[in-house]
């Protein structure tokens, strides 16, 4: 097995879904066959946007792309997927963090190596890139943001720090992995009700849900989240509200919600409050998978929130 960088373009001909599948040409296949079982790296070349190195992914499995000759689908192994929490650009103080695109004194590359859509990535250039990414003290960077310890706690506590492969995979790190990437690319503010709350503190009450459950081979891209007030969050999660199909009209099981509840908690108009980025937006196929699998289906016996 070996780590990847995978070239990714939003306006590309193949057909990419991130935190799903990646579309690549023959050239590449024994490449990417090779990695199967490992990790990749996306990477998103300066003249297609801003982002340079954005998100992590396990490869599951590789399949020829069905009706397309040539081409080929890496599938990306449910829950693997995580943005980055910082996206990290190719070259830093005008050095590669790529090894392989750097000349013998440090300077990059031209052509060659740089041009390819899939490289090899040696293991201390793919925990260089994690590292810078996704911080390893990314939970206690969350903890203290809104509620700072004193400066000698602070420095006192250290870092435990776990092997890169293992921090991409603990629930706990990923869960404010994305739980930060889901409110900022909200803006901090509900998608439902429109309103952006804060404590005394500074800290937003918008919470991150997940659009189709981890635990229903959900990911941890930001297109598979929603920020959403606490109630809205619950509601959400228990089938009581969803959304249509134009990824914008917000669904109410009008039997099971009151009309007065309704009115306080949906924005007037009734649609969602969408990120700024397009690239953040629902995907419409999560958002179909919440409607026929949770949308007024669960059926709750406890006490609601407005009860």
């Amino acid at each position: 097995m070996v780590k990847l960088v995978l070239l990714h373009k939003a306006d590309s001909i193949y057909e990419d879904e991130p935190d799903v599948v990646y579309d690549f040409p023959r050239t590449y296949l024994k490449a990417v066959e090779a990695a199967v079982g490992d990790w990749v790296v996306y990477y998103e070349p300066v003249k297609a946007g801003p982002r340079g190195y954005f998100a992590v992914a396990k490869i599951e499995r590789v399949i020829p792309k069905p009706g397309v000759e040539g081409r080929f689908l890496a599938m990306i192994e449910p829950g693997s997927f995580l943005p980055f929490d910082r996206e990290v650009p190719r070259l830093i103080h005008g050095r590669p963090l790529e090894t392989s695109l750097s000349e013998p004194d440090g300077t990059p590359k031209r052509g060659g190596a740089v041009q390819l859509a899939v490289r090899r990535l040696p293991e201390a250039d793919f925990a260089r890139i994690i590292n810078l990414g996704l911080p390893q003290d990314l939970e206690r960077i969350e903890a203290a943001r809104y509620d700072p310890r004193p400066a000698e706690f602070a420095e006192a506590a250290d870092v435990f720090h776990r092997p890169v492969v293992e921090r991409l995979m603990r629930r706990p790190y990923r869960d404010v992995a994305f739980r930060r990437k889901v409110r900022e690319a909200y803006s901090y503010r509900c998608a439902m009700s429109g309103l952006m709350l804060r404590n005394g503190g500074g800290r937003p009450e918008v919470q991150a849900a997940h659009i189709r459950p981890v635990e229903q081979q959900g990911s941890d891209s930001v297109r598979n989240g929603l920020a959403l007030s606490g109630t809205l969050h619950w509601m959400f999660d228990r089938g009581l509200i969803s959304v249509a199909d134009d990824c914008r009209t917000i669904l109410v099981s009008r039997n099971k919600v009151p009309g007065d509840v309704v009115d306080r908690l949906i924005r007037p108009g009734g649609e969602l409050c969408l990120p700024k980025d397009p690239q953040n937006t629902p995907h419409p196929e999560n958002l179909r998978w919440h409607r026929e699998n949770v949308f007024g289906q669960i059926v709750e016996t406890g006490p609601t929130p407005w009860g």
